[in-house]
């Protein structure tokens, strides 16, 4: 500040993540954002909650304080599925943990809201975007208020952010008071009358959801509907004698905005002052990768993305992709590979729906699911004319594609050519799928396609391989424990596994995340969309006996696995998993 003859910020954000000035951290970017904007942007990175010092170091922002528990919601990156503190922190400096609070957006808020009383606080980031209504917390086995409400924030900005966050920014630069920032799409707000909202969708209350489940998945079901933003309403929730109102979503980015973002002058370093602790781990896993779009239309029942990004796909331009790698080519740290170009789902890169821009993404009908829609243009020829133009440019050695995959939109003819071109020059070994599970009626409680689909993709991986002459596998991901799930339909996926020989390493327990329709399965034991019934795993015991299952290898598994077979009276399989008897009385 004193460098560039600054008395004050303009805006200062406060992230619980290290600092890294790269476009795959939100902090990062809405710090370029405001500062093309004009702005004065100051950022704290990961204060030391238990004192005020950090707090103090940057004044009094004229505008606003920006608060963010970083590119994880603090409790996923504090704690384990079994509720157990994790061992390392990827976005903290040499991966230590506990360099940021439990409920981190809470605590900061609460900090500067004591430090300096009477400036704007805007909320925002994953954990303040999927807690903006009532939500059930897996840590506290409760359902908890608005973020915004335990929080004491003026506003909540929901989704990636750009625009609401220009908005607030011009409305109060211009002298607008906080509280009068009524109509900003993307974010929400607290009021004491629904004054200007007479039209929107009323949810059941924070008290009656909190009751009440069935109330509870009216309120998620409600909502979930008006997440369109073409066609969403403002939603509203009471809590108490105020209510939280959600402003419908911002409209997608255009791609030359998205370009423009993506071009802003990231330095794609970590902050110096972590070098001694050996950078930020998270780093290295993007360093060289691109982001190519946004948004995903799977709608995974166990996905926020929905909640989030949206349904819309947002695509960059080939020219603004190909500039990125250019610039990242030019780094002498670049050793020729970019380790992906993707996004939440790597081969929906260009796709579009001529509905989308006028009537938005369907109310009653999915993209992709049961089938995808014949409406849903996928950008195959997009991202093939793009690798080959990226392999082009000098000092590229290898493009690999290593973003997640929907294998459902690989089973069609219209793929044939994209995947033979990604499986002969952008498949590093091995590519990454998420089958999840094997079970149908488990894989219909997440919304993902029938286990033969998976299967279906598999065999057509395999024959290309084989054309073109290449030893390439599937690391394949599963989730263990999720809604709908029992341990017979764990059981048959396990004998799938050991009949295939196949020996997944990539199993994660299910955790409910909030604004999730999983999390209202698991919350609730009912679907909130057709309030039919689904068996919830909920004790650590059970949880344990899933997982062991699908991993029934591992030969810390062994006892889990006999324990299994005695359950559910299955001591057949016992050579199956194991590859011999247990001997009378051995456990």
């Amino acid at each position: 500040m004193k460098e560039r003859g600054w008395e004050a910020c303009d805006v200062i954000l406060i992230t619980g993540d290290a600092y890294v000035d790269h476009p795959s951290y939100g902090a990062a970017i809405i710090g370029r954002v405001l500062e093309d904007a004009g702005y004065k942007v100051g950022i704290i990175a990961q204060p030391d909650w238990k004192s005020d010092a950090d707090f103090h170091k940057l004044g009094r922002p004229r505008l606003f304080f920006g608060i963010t528990a970083g590119n994880l919601d603090s409790m996923v990156s504090n704690y384990t599925a079994s509720k157990k503190p994790r061992r390392t922190d990827d976005y903290s400096p040499g991966g230590k943990p506990d360099l940021r609070p439990n409920r981190a957006t809470l605590v900061y808020t609460n900090k500067v809201k004591e430090i300096f009383p009477g400036v704007p606080v805007v909320l925002g980031g994953i954990e303040a975007s999927l807690r903006r209504f009532a939500h059930y917390d897996y840590w506290a086995e409760d359902v908890r208020r608005s973020l915004l409400v335990d929080a004491k924030a003026d506003i909540l900005v929901y989704g990636m952010g750009e625009k609401q966050i220009l908005e607030i920014a011009r409305r109060l630069r211009d002298g607008e008071d906080v509280k009068s920032l009524n109509q900003i799409r993307g974010t929400t707000i607290l009021r004491s009358d629904l004054k200007g909202f007479e039209d929107a969708v009323k949810i059941p209350s924070f008290e009656e959801v909190r009751t009440d489940k069935d109330k509870f998945n009216e309120a998620f079901k409600l909502a979930y509907g008006e997440g369109d933003p073409v066609r969403g309403k403002p939603v509203v929730q009471k809590h108490g004698d105020r209510f939280v109102i959600q402003q419908p979503p911002p409209l997608p980015l255009i791609t030359s905005e998205l370009d423009h973002i993506y071009g802003l002058p990231f330095t794609r370093e970590w902050h110096s002052i972590y070098d001694k602790a050996g950078g930020v781990p998270g780093f290295e896993t993007v360093r060289f990768s691109i982001t190519a779009h946004r948004g995903c239309a799977g709608e995974c029942s166990f996905c926020s993305l929905f909640a989030h990004q949206g349904r819309m796909i947002q695509s960059r331009s080939k020219e603004s992709i190909l500039n990125e790698v250019k610039l990242l080519a030019g780094r002498k740290e670049f050793k020729g590979t970019i380790t992906d170009i993707g996004g939440p789902t790597a081969n929906l890169y260009g796709a579009d729906c001529e509905q989308w821009e006028m009537s938005g993404a369907c109310k009653n009908k999915q993209c992709m699911m049961p089938t995808k829609c014949h409406n849903l243009k996928l950008g195959y020829s997009k991202s093939m004319e793009l690798w080959k133009e990226v392999m082009a440019i000098p000092k590229v050695k290898h493009l690999f594609i290593q973003s997640g995959l929907r294998y459902d939109l690989l089973i069609s003819k219209e793929s044939d050519e994209y995947l033979e071109a990604l499986c002969e020059n952008h498949v590093s070994g091995q590519l990454k799928v998420a089958p999840e599970h094997g079970s149908d009626a488990v894989l219909a409680a997440m919304n993902k396609p029938p286990f033969k689909v998976y299967e279906q993709f598999a065999a057509r991986f395999k024959t290309i391989n084989q054309k073109i002459g290449k030893d390439q596998y599937l690391v394949n991901y599963f989730i263990s424990s999720h809604p709908g799930c029992t341990l017979n339909d764990t059981l048959e996926l396990a004998k799938y596994l050991a009949q295939k020989h196949m020996q997944p390493e990539q199993v994660q327990d299910f955790i409910p995340l909030p604004m999730t329709v999983s999390s209202c399965m698991y919350h609730t034991g009912k679907n909130p969309f057709d309030g039919k019934p689904v068996p919830v795993i909920k004790d650590y015991r059970n949880r344990q006996l899933h997982r062991a299952l699908i991993q029934h290898k591992q030969p810390k598994n062994r006892g889990l696995i006999l324990e299994t077979l005695k359950k559910l009276n299955r001591m057949d399989l016992i050579k199956l998993f194991l590859g011999e008897p247990v001997k009378r009385g051995h456990s």
